[in-house]
């Protein structure tokens, strides 16, 4: 949630900052702002403190914050933000940077300060005068009460003292040479120029100037300047990352051609899911490549259970994914929220395989359910997009999905290459155990399908934009599927309400009859999931319920329903690779009912892309 950019070396900074919160405005959009190191001697003008800094504030998105800038704002070093709400209503004075009271220090920060409001009663028992109802503003106050001498040590005092998740980017104008930043639960990057560096809370950010990166972990600090930079940690001993070259390229984060990101991303699934599948295919055991797992044969036939652990999609990717697990490789398998999962007390099984699922891979309740297992003893494998997050580097191993940057806030490429993932995680497990070789090349031709049958159907658009105009209107929607169509209709809902805003609700098709279907009406639609499996029977005869109540009927099928009013057909495949295909369809249902409502569809009101706080 929000998003950080900083700039220190030689270049205009103002217009840096501008471009990068352009960028990460995915990951908050309720306001924004900038604060820039002036150059000595200025003076007090133009939102600039006499100490030499100068601060600009908008509610509203990044262009809010361009049209209000000064037309002399210069200066070489600065810091910016893009915010998502948690402390106090989106306005200009809740806008980050927060300074000081004596405007020397200015601070961005992303995550929470837990003990917020103990620190803020001190502060103001002290006389310090709080503006705003952030937590992060104590954190600047903090900061510039410190009697250290350096601006690190400054920093290192006041996050002695704050409990809850950071990730912290400072300015001062007594140390006009350098950023010092800092992490705990928030990611933070640093970006290594030519004679400049830069940080930020996304690589985004960064790649239209470098691709060579360090991430920070917990606990970690690091002071940047214009030709040099230094880590360490918040207790002062130095730390060495290695930095790495970030795979993807400034274009990727461009919407080359489309209206929206989301356009584009549901349209980048035939490539992402190519990609994904790319090297990984074994032909000559009938099985899949899987490098990252790290687990040996024998360490897979110990494993007796496995929990897949994930937020939203993530979480829904997850029911797709203990289905398959349980059918190719026969290991129990569930999925459950992560954020229910840290807080119940779960009994950790050392014979359970346990699967952390983020596209971000820096999904907080995510994380935290990772770092309490991995306390625990137990083997923890990640699911993630995001090479180098901080799950992928707390898990034991895992896969990565390779989908590229997905700047919409709502997940499509994401969530099917995720799906797809788990069908490759499922046949290497199952071919260790007792998956057959010709199940295996089955799984496989099936896998191969996938991107020429996603772009059939991304070719039947055109019909779908015109079931999305006449739905558009309902006052709510059923979602409804058996077994395989269940996760489908759970991610569809999902999707619908987050871009759309129309609410929708999903049951197991066999649950309907025990009190859902007291809502059944003309004016409130039932989208359903019909595979063509063992329980198609059983799907139609829900149809026929829902008819009898005038309900309306749209199924996303094999073949035509003729029970339904209409029908989205989908090319067969496999019928454990079924869903996967199943929701596209969805993805771009819930995509042109939002444009027909005339909804922001690349940020959605009240959310945001990275989940970082509980």
């Amino acid at each position: 949630m929000c998003g950080i950019v900083g700039y220190i070396g030689k270049r205009d900074v103002a217009p840096l900052l501008l471009e990068g919160l352009q960028r990460l405005e995915y990951r908050g959009y309720d306001s924004a702002g900038i604060a820039v190191q002036a150059k000595p001697g200025k003076g007090a003008q133009n939102g600039q403190s006499a100490t030499g800094l100068k601060t600009a504030k908008a509610k509203g998105r990044v262009r809010d914050l361009e049209a209000r800038l000064p037309k002399r704002f210069a200066g070489t070093s600065g810091i910016a933000h893009t915010r998502w709400a948690t402390h106090g209503a989106p306005n200009d004075i809740n806008a980050h940077p927060h300074l000081d009271g004596d405007g020397k220090v200015a601070i961005v920060h992303n995550g929470i300060i837990d003990n917020a409001a103990d620190l803020r009663a001190k502060l103001a028992a002290d006389g310090v005068e709080l503006v705003s109802d952030t937590d992060s503003e104590v954190l600047a106050h903090l900061i510039g009460r410190s009697q250290a001498a350096t601006l690190e040590e400054k920093v290192r005092h006041a996050l002695a003292l704050v409990e809850g998740t950071y990730g912290i980017a400072v300015l001062h104008a007594d140390f006009p040479d350098r950023i010092v930043v800092a992490r705990n639960g928030s990611p933070v990057v640093l970006g290594i120029g030519e004679k400049e560096m830069f940080v930020a809370s996304d690589v985004a950010a960064l790649v239209s100037h470098t691709r060579q990166v360090i991430t920070l972990d917990d606990g970690e600090m690091a002071t940047i300047k214009a030709d040099d930079y230094r880590t360490y940690t918040t207790e002062g001993s130095r730390t060495a990352p290695a930095p790495t070259t970030v795979e993807w390229e400034a274009e990727s984060y461009d919407m080359g051609g489309h209206d929206t990101y989301m356009h584009k991303e549901i349209h980048e699934q035939v490539d992402a899911v190519d990609r994904v599948l790319r090297g990984r295919i074994d032909d000559r055991f009938s099985t899949v490549r899987l490098g990252g797992l790290n687990l040996d044969a024998r360490e897979a036939r110990g494993v007796r259970r496995v929990k897949i652990l994930g937020c939203g999609s993530a979480y829904h990717t997850g029911l797709i994914g203990a289905q398959l697990i349980e059918e190719l490789a026969r290991i129990p398998a569930d999925a459950e929220p992560a954020s229910e999962f840290r807080y119940r007390n779960p009994v950790v099984d050392p014979d359970t395989l346990y699967i952390a699922v983020s596209q971000s891979g820096e999904t907080y309740d995510t994380l935290a359910a990772v770092q309490e297992l991995k306390r625990k003893g137990a083997r923890v494998l990640g699911v993630v997009n995001v090479v180098g997050s901080a799950i992928a580097r707390e898990t034991d191993g895992g896969v990565y999905v390779h989908a590229g940057p997905e700047v919409c806030v709502v997940s499509t490429k994401c969530f099917t290459n995720t799906a797809v993932a788990f069908a490759l995680l499922a046949l290497h497990l199952g071919r260790i155990r007792d998956l057959s070789v010709a199940d295996g090349k089955r799984i496989i031709a099936g896998l191969r399908k996938l991107p020429e049958q996603i772009s059939e159907v991304l070719r039947g658009e055109e019909e779908i934009k015109k079931l999305a105009a006449e739905y558009a209107n309902a006052k709510s929607m059923m979602f409804v599927g058996r077994v395989r169509g269940y996760p489908v209709a759970r991610e569809a809902s999902l999707k619908l309400k987050e871009v759309s805003y129309v609410h929708a609700e999903a049951y197991p098709a066999s649950e309907l009859k025990h009190g859902p279907l007291a809502l059944i009406e003309p004016e409130v639609p039932t989208v359903a999931v019909l595979p063509d499996d063992d329980l198609l029977e059983k799907n139609r005869a829900t149809l026929e319920e829902i008819k009898a109540r005038s309900g309306r009927i749209l199924a996303v099928a094999h073949q035509e329903q003729e029970k339904a009013d209409h029908t989205i057909v989908v090319p067969r495949n496999e019928v454990e690779l079924d869903p996967i295909l199943m929701g596209i369809p969805l993805q771009l249902l819930a995509y042109h009912t939002a444009l027909a409502l005339g909804r922001d569809i690349d940020k959605p009101r009240n959310l945001a892309k990275s989940v970082t706080v509980e």
